[in-house]
């Protein structure tokens, strides 16, 4: 990926804490939008929100899509590449 689109995402992300915090707290595992939704102090619906905000920037993807509750999301190789500047 280009540096500029690269940059691009990585503002997206930190301009908002609850992005950044649900991709640090996905890290290599695999979350739940009620587990990311408990860490943050947020509501669930609020982390489902912010998921779907993210997988529009293929930043997670769900790994278990077919099922209504209980979804399972990971980080992507970009959110990966995402975390790895946001310092």
């Amino acid at each position: 990926m280009e540096k500029e689109k690269l940059l691009e995402i990585v503002g997206y992300v930190k301009v908002s804490i609850y992005r950044t915090k649900t991709l640090k707290f996905i890290g290599d595992g695999r979350k739940m939008p009620s587990e990311i939704g408990k860490e943050l102090g947020i509501t669930t619906s609020h982390a489902s929100n912010i998921l779907r905000a993210l997988k529009k920037y293929n930043l997670v993807i769900c790994t278990n899509p077919n099922v209504r509750k209980g979804r399972l999301y990971e980080n992507t190789d970009l959110a990966k590449e995402v975390l790895n500047n946001l310092d």
